[in-house]
């Protein structure tokens, strides 16, 4: 090819093919198989176009919908991090800072560089449009596990407490979509899908 970035830009594609093979913890909910991050973010992504009604008005939804195409790239490289696992977790940072280097380096400079601050701005969450996409983020493994009767949840020690305070950013962001995760807490709480 003459045109290097195309080049770059081909490749990269390629490469973010591999998200299809990155299982994560939760279960999709018809079929029982795990989910891989490529349908988390897909389903993530028309989640935050789906409740852009409930986004503060200056979210920018098209710039929160990048954020969740994008978030979970470097898992090509760091694997996914199951959040109750404390000695995962510990790891997390260093693992998806190197990934998010090398996803960075697999696109033209500048366009590596714009990903990266997309990707940086989703995980510090301190923005607007970075909090939607993040309680959104939290709000996607709730959504399943409540349909899948905690199917990630089931034979771990996962509390209600422990869920509460992963989608606490959902209260805060989006506070009309609280009750529903009160709900969905409760719910698979006392089916016993959930530790006290």
């Amino acid at each position: 090819m003459e045109n290097r970035d195309l080049e770059k830009q081909i490749l990269f594609l390629k490469e973010i093919d591999r998200m299809k093979s990155v299982l994560r913890q939760n279960h999709v909910i018809e079929e029982g198989r795990r989910e891989d991050d490529a349908g988390h973010s897909w389903h993530a992504a028309v989640m935050a176009m789906t409740l852009a009604p409930y986004a503060k008005p200056q979210v920018q939804v098209d710039r929160a919908i990048r954020m969740l195409l994008i978030h979970d790239l470097v898992e090509i490289y760091a694997g996914d991090t199951p959040c109750f696992d404390s000695d995962v977790v510990a790891t997390q940072a260093a693992r998806e800072q190197a990934a998010a280097d090398k996803v960075a380096a697999l696109l033209p400079e500048e366009q590596g560089k714009a990903y990266r601050a997309l990707w940086e701005e989703f995980d510090r969450a301190e923005t607007d449009d970075a909090q939607f996409a993040a309680a959104v983020d939290r709000l996607q493994p709730l959504l399943l596990n409540y349909f899948t009767n905690g199917a990630s949840w089931v034979g771990r020690t996962v509390t209600r407490a422990q869920v509460y305070k992963r989608n606490e950013l959902v209260k805060t962001v989006m506070p009309a979509l609280w009750p529903f995760v009160e709900h969905a807490v409760e719910t698979c709480y006392q089916k016993g899908f959930l530790k006290a």
